[in-house]
């Protein structure tokens, strides 16, 4: 039976270590740390995600900000909102909430956001400084899922690790953390050839595809650590990530579930990354920072 890898009380833990440097933060500078969220449209899913990560920054201790614009807003009043968070030093970390309407260019306005303020590590220059293994803001869910692997005790110096699906939010950071751990890392997605095949060779495998229970037993290396990053609801409203994970667990070495495994860990990373900016923005010593 595989040890199944609670998100949720590692989040938890990460969490309370975040609150403790925002407390010491706001008694060093003489205010809380910031996270601004940019919001386009109304998007049910995304009006949730953003409540939530608000939520979480004010149990934290940190001050949040949500700026909404209508979903036809033009790229030239997204892009000033902002070039004005830029200027307003109360911001540490500016997040622009994702999908945005179809008619944006969505580089564009991520490019928008100074690096130093970039707690979804989306800037090109926090991407190069991933891949140069130079000091950066990583992208959170990814981050996440390296927490939990650390969590679990699981060997990444050699170990060949698949990461299945190769977008720039989770797939392709995902491969740049693992080869900084010297793991021997296969990026595969829809047109990789014997998927199932490659997949069953992993000691490490990331499933990041969004297609519900994709990846059945016959998938996965007996002793296999396994990073579950899917959320899918089936016809009956019922959230299930890209592995089967009832089939798996017997099978594999650790997994985490869906829910209550990644997804709890993007957000707790995500207060870090607001909570790092904030500190390097202030010139804070980074030896004192407890995270």
């Amino acid at each position: 039976m595989a040890n199944v890898i609670d998100g949720k009380s590692v989040a938890a833990a990460l969490r309370v270590r975040v609150a403790a440097a925002a407390a010491d933060f706001a008694a060093r500078v003489g205010r809380p740390a910031g996270l601004d969220v940019v919001l386009v449209g109304d998007d049910a899913a995304s009006q949730v995600y953003v409540r939530n990560k608000g939520r979480a920054c004010e149990e934290a201790g940190m001050r949040s900000a949500i700026h909404r614009l209508p979903v036809d807003a033009a790229q030239a009043e997204v892009e000033a909102l902002i070039d004005g968070l830029m200027a307003d030093e109360r911001v540490d970390g500016v997040l622009v909430q994702l999908p945005l309407p179809k008619h944006l260019d969505e580089q564009a306005v991520l490019g928008r956001v100074a690096p130093e303020k970039d707690v979804d590590g989306f800037h090109p220059s926090n991407v190069g400084a991933l891949w140069l293994g130079r000091e950066g803001l990583v992208p959170c869910t990814p981050w996440g899922c390296m927490r939990l692997l650390d969590t679990a005790g699981v060997k990444l110096e050699g170990a060949r690790a698949v990461v299945v699906g190769r977008s720039n939010i989770v797939g392709k950071p995902m491969a740049a953390l693992l080869l900084r751990r010297s793991a021997t890392v296969v990026m595969a997605h829809s047109k990789t050839q014997d998927l199932a095949a490659l997949c069953a060779s992993a000691d490490v495998l990331v499933a990041a595809v969004g297609r519900a229970k994709m990846i059945g037993a016959a998938w996965v290396k007996p002793g296999a650590a396994v990073i579950d990053v899917g959320i899918n609801r089936t016809a009956e409203g019922k959230l299930v990530g890209d592995v089967d994970f009832d089939a798996v667990l017997g099978h594999a070495g650790a997994i985490t579930p869906v829910p209550g495994g990644v997804g709890p860990m993007t957000i707790a990373c995500l207060l870090e990354n607001t909570m790092r900016a904030a500190w390097r923005r202030a010139g804070l010593p980074r030896a004192a920072l407890s995270i």
